[in-house]
């Protein structure tokens, strides 16, 4: 079996594509009709409220690498790792 690392650019747009179809085909949110806990709400809010003034939280990328982890957005969907 040939490694993501070891695929073109070709096919890692094509398992990108074929993923995000199947996010969007997948039914809706099965944590909708959950109520958060008050405390999330709070920490929620207050980080909301930092955000406003200015204060960052850690990056995403440097969280995942303190874990050891290789970040990829899903957010970029222009781009793919090569």
């Amino acid at each position: 079996m040939k490694s993501v690392a070891k695929s073109t650019l070709e096919e890692k747009r094509t398992v990108q594509v074929a993923a995000e179809q199947r996010l969007i085909e997948m039914p809706g949110d099965p944590d909708e009709d959950l109520e958060l806990r008050e405390e999330i709400k709070t920490r929620l809010r207050h980080s909301l409220e930092a955000e406003h003034h200015g204060v960052r939280g850690i990056p995403a990328q440097e969280v995942a690498a303190q874990l050891g982890l290789e970040w990829f957005s899903v957010f970029s969907a222009h781009q793919c790792p090569q």
